[in-house]
Parts: C-alpha cells; structure tokens; sequence
C-alpha cells in the first residue's frame, strides 16, 4: 500500500484548554456562545464563558481531580454542556462522555470501565440512574446537578452552582490554580473517553488525547471554511465525537456557537437563530427533502410544474458550478427568477443566511446533497470516525464533488488495502488506543500508527474519497455477489417521501429484501388524498395502498440497481426506528444487526418458500 502525502498544516496549539485561555485574552467582549432560555435567545462573551469555565475547573481541582482523572458528563448538547467539558479539561482531568439516552445499566458500565471519579448529572431524571446503582459504582465520589434540587442530602450530590461557588473560594485562595493546571497539560495526557455508541456490542472506550483535539482545531481552521464572523448553529450530540470536535474548532477560530440540541426545534430555531452554517446528520437533510418536494406535490397543478421547472433550472446551474462555471445569458435570468418563485422561500426556513452544510456520521446521498445545490444551498460531506476524532476528510466550499467525502484535511494520510480497498489513516488525530481493551486497540491500530476503519473506499485522481461501505455491513448474497446496502438504502430514501428509514438485507440469502419505516408526517398526509384519512400510523403501515403506493417507488428504484441488487420484497414495520428502542445510535446511524434480531421473523417470511433468484 502506498499512502498519500499530507498537506501540510502550521500548527498553533497544544491542547484545546492553552487555546480556550488565548482565545479569551484575545476576544473578551466577541460574543462566544448563544443559548435558548424558554423562547428567548441570549449570549456569553468569551470573557463570560472564560469566568465560569475557570469556577468550575477550580471547582473540580477544590475536590481534588487531577491529572488525566476522569470526569463524566451525562447530559444532553447545551450550553453548559461544552462550559463543563473545558472546565474539566483546564483542570487538567479527562472527559468521559454518556450519551443521556443510555439506560441505568449502560450508564453503570462506561463509569465503571472508565473509573469516573464525578459525573455531571443533566437533572434529577438522570440523577435517578447514578442513585440507583450508586453501590456498583464505588470509584464515583461526586455528582455535579445542572438542573434541579439534589434531593437527599448525603453530600453525594452538590448543583452546578455550588461547584463554581467552590471553584471561586479555591481561585481566591489560588488565583494561579487553573492557569498552572492548563501549563501543566502535555499533548499526550489523556483528555477525552468517548465511548463509541457502536451498532452492535458493549461500547469500547476510545482514548483522545489532548493532541488529537488539538491538531483537529488546527485542521478545521486551516481549510478556511470557517471564519470569525460566522454563526454557527450546534444542536449535535456533544457526547459524539463529531459534536466534540466542532465545539473545539469553535475555540480555535472564535466565531459564535448558538447551542440547542432539541431536534423538534431545529428548523423553527433556525429561521430565529439565521445561522450562517451548520453541521447535520443525513437524516435531517432527509427529511427536510420529503418534506419539501412533497409539499410542492400537495399544491398541484400550477404550483409543481413551476417546483419541477425551478429544480430543472437549478440542476443545470449545479452542474456549471460543479465544473467552477457560473450561469450566464438566459440560463442566468431563469436562476433568478427560480430562486425567487421557489428557492427563496426554502432559504428562508433555513433562516436565509446559510451559506453552508456540513453533513456527516453516515452516508448521504448524492441525490439529496444535488437536490440542494440545485436549491442554492450547498451541503458538504466528510467523513471521519470516533477513533481519528471526527475529522479527516470534507469536500470544502471551493473544492467539492457530489458523492464523496471530500479530501483529507490537512496533516491526514490514507492510503487503501491492496486486497479490499479497506481505508486506512494516519493523522496526530488517530486515538491512542481503546481503554483497557489491549487485544481489540492491536487489531485496529497498526505498529506505526494507522487506523483500520473498517470502511470501504475509492480514491479519484484528484483525491476525493468515496466510501463504497462498511467492511462489516457488505453483503454476500448466496448467490456469491456483493452488495453495498447503504448505496440501495440511500437510493430508496432519496426516491421515495414516505420512507424514513430503509435497512437492506440479504447476506446469505438468495435475494435482496428491505425493511422499511414511514415518515410519519408524510404517509399520514399521503393518506387524506388516498380515502384513509383518520386511519392510525400502525393501520397506515399495514393498508394494502400503503403498500402498493410504496412498490412503485422501489419499481423506480429497481430500474437503476443491477439485477442481483434489485429488491425482490419489502416489509413496513409497525414503528419508526428511535434511539430509546435501541435501533439507532443517538447520532441517528441505524444499528442494523439490533434491528434484523428484533425483526427476525419479518424476514424469514419473506424467504419462505422463495427460489433462488439472486
């Protein structure tokens, strides 16, 4: 195998925590963060954010956390959420995060694994879960209230608001406390167990040290998507790396960083909030899709010929900017009447100041993200995992190409396995290893520091990746061909505005199947113009015309798949896939093999009695 050769990138920073106290020196009256209270919107100045950061880092120093030691943070994305995160990291301690949907069991296992010495408990919902297995959890001397009253007074739990009142009697006492501790701070030190939510198994607790974050920041910055003037809208799951990683980049670069992690807000905070860019899961570029193409359907006659025409105009536009053209003569008058007739009322749900989407943690496809550009709205993919810290690829805003992940960022390698493409990398980004799991950091991480992905991957001649799949997730069909399901499931997903989710099956059966989910929104409308309106969600994905409507999408779908991949039957379930049943990861990636266990008799049925057909 041979690698590429990195670009090259001038680094500025050791540690996230030197960057943070910098950053405030340099920009103590920049507004830093933006923060819903009710249905208001207010702000911190990074000379705020720098006060309360340094409370609680002196706050965890008063209860004696050190170096490396580990601090848990179970709590959903908010403001507060990243003030913590610093304060433990300029105390010098290591982050340890817990997706807030986790159960009692699962919350027990990663503070145990990780040896959490405290842990920042959201509100008394998720206190319930630490008090209930407090005898399991023996290392664990403090939890940290956010929100709401501590209930029993045993000491065992102090609020936010008493840690920062401890922090600042500890800072009157030691004025130089936190300033040392992030002096003292290496770039190998620990600073962040992430443990990976994982589609199928226990979570392995990936180990992110100060350098990883550091060199991520560097490299974010340095592709000059970002800018200090920009606002930038986070509602990711902080506990996910991705998440993580562009709260650092937010320290690096000093623009403003409006936090609200409720999904059911997103798309009303951003016509208040009118960021200039925002980083995204497919699924929500998915179902802002459905939502639009269906909604110019509903309206009919004049108003979805004109819908069909704009898109027409705008593909062609897309194409030219694609190949770094602009549209001219006639060409230019129909862009500017298609973004006044359509484009521009969808810019403006958006907020109307969006000039870029960022998408990542699973696949998007390519006929969403074309759909979009054709719209004025561009949505750049990249591609990173929890073990190389997030990012290591994204197509940037001059230098892009539909249907990949970009090129690496600077300071990243990959090269790509001789015998099946598998997709290797190499950055200061790369983690030091799973905790406590020797055997499993060896067989992910090479002598001399790559990173197995277990992604599958082509290389174009200008650099840009495309993953083909998961090493793991191809499927064999008995037959002996191989199918990637992600490509068939993004197609599905992109044809039809009734599905939510599609999870592809078929390894070592004689022929493809899809479990399918509705949108509920979407098939619920649908089903006042089919004569079911006032029928149940569960009546609807059982309707015989549920059914028939849907086979004609997976027809259409059908005609561009070779015939070994063509979908010879489908089932619709009961029920969306949600995080709190266990059949998505909290960054909304389908846990596949949880979901075909679960639906196991589903697809039996669809095989008995078959043929070979594959």
């Amino acid at each position: 195998m041979t690698s590429t050769a990195p670009e090259t990138l001038i680094r500025t920073t050791t540690s996230i925590p030197k960057a943070f106290l910098d950053r405030v020196a340099r920009s103590p009256e920049r507004e830093a963060y933006r923060y819903p209270v009710g249905d208001e919107w207010r702000s911190l100045t990074w000379k705020q954010a720098g006060e309360r950061t340094r409370a609680i880092a002196a706050g965890l120093l008063a209860l004696g956390i050190g170096r490396e030691d580990r601090v848990a943070i179970l709590c959903a994305t908010r403001y507060e959420w990243v003030l913590i995160d610093l304060g433990i990291l300029c105390a010098g301690g290591a982050t340890t995060t817990v997706y807030p949907s986790s159960t009692a069991d699962e919350c027990t296992y990663i503070l145990r694994d990780a040896g959490a010495r405290v842990v920042f408990a959201e509100d008394p919902g998720q206190l319930a879960k630490l008090r209930a297995r407090k005898a399991e959890l023996t290392a664990l001397e403090k939890v940290v209230l956010v929100d709401g009253a501590p209930g029993a007074a045993d000491g065992w739990v102090i609020t936010l608001a008493d840690l920062e009142a401890r922090g600042q009697e500890h800072l009157a006492a030691n004025p130089d406390a936190v300033s040392d501790a992030v002096a003292g701070i290496n770039g190998e030190d620990l600073a962040t167990l992430i443990y990976t939510s994982g589609t199928t198994g226990k979570p392995k607790g990936v180990r992110l040290v100060h350098e990883c974050w550091a060199y991520s920041a560097d490299a974010i910055a340095a592709t000059g998507m970002i800018v200090e003037d920009d606002l930038e809208y986070l509602w990711l799951p902080l506990s996910h790396s991705f998440g993580k990683v562009l709260s650092g980049g937010h320290v690096r670069i000093g623009h403003t960083l409006a936090i609200d992690g409720r999904i059911p807000k997103l798309v009303d905070n951003l016509a208040v909030v009118k960021p200039t860019l925002m980083a995204a899961a497919p699924r929500i570029f998915e179902k802002v899709y459905n939502k639009v193409v269906q909604g110019a359907k509903d309206g009919g006659g004049a108003k979805w010929k004109i819908f069909q025409w704009a898109i027409g105009v705008g593909k062609q536009v897309s194409a030219l900017r694609q190949a770094g053209r602009q549209p001219s003569g006639l060409l230019a008058i129909k862009a500017r009447l298609a973004h006044k007739l359509v484009f521009s009322k969808l810019q403006a749900r958006f907020g109307g100041r969006l000039g870029l989407f960022v998408s990542g943690s699973a696949p998007l496809s390519r006929e969403i993200a074309e759909f979009f550009h054709a719209c004025g709205i561009l949505i750049v993919e990249g591609y990173g995992l929890t073990e190389s810290s997030a990012a290591s690829f994204v197509n940037r805003s001059t230098k892009f190409r539909f249907g990949t992940v970009g090129v690496p960022l600077p300071g990243t390698e990959v090269k790509l396995a001789p015998e099946d493409s598998e997709i290797f990398l190499r950055s200061p980004g790369i983690m030091r290893g799973y905790h406590n799991l020797p055997d499993d950091t060896a067989a992910t991480l090479t002598a001399d520091g790559w990173l197995r992905t277990g992604d599958i991957g082509e290389i174009d001649d200008d650099g840009f990746l495309r993953i083909t799949d998961r090493k793991k997730d191809l499927i064999k069909t008995s037959g002996g061909k191989y199918i990637a399901p992600q490509h068939i499931e993004g197609k599905i997903k992109a044809t039809c505005p009734y599905v939510s989710q599609a999870i592809v099956h078929g390894d070592r059966r004689n022929f493809v199947t899809v479990l399918l989910t509705l949108d509920e929104e979407a098939i619920k409308k649908w089903a006042e113009g089919a004569g079911l309106g006032g029928k149940s969600y569960a009546d609807l994905t059982r309707a015989t015309e549920s059914k028939a409507m849907i086979q004609t999408f997976i027809d259409e779908v059908n005609q561009g798949l070779a015939k070994y991949e063509t979908i010879k039957k489908f089932e619709i379930l009961p029920a969306d896939l949600t995080v709190e049943a266990g059949e998505l990861t909290p960054s909304l990636k389908v846990k596949r093999k949880a979901v075909e266990v679960k639906y196991v008799d589903l697809l039996d049925g669809m095989y008995k009695g078959a043929l070979a057909d594959a």
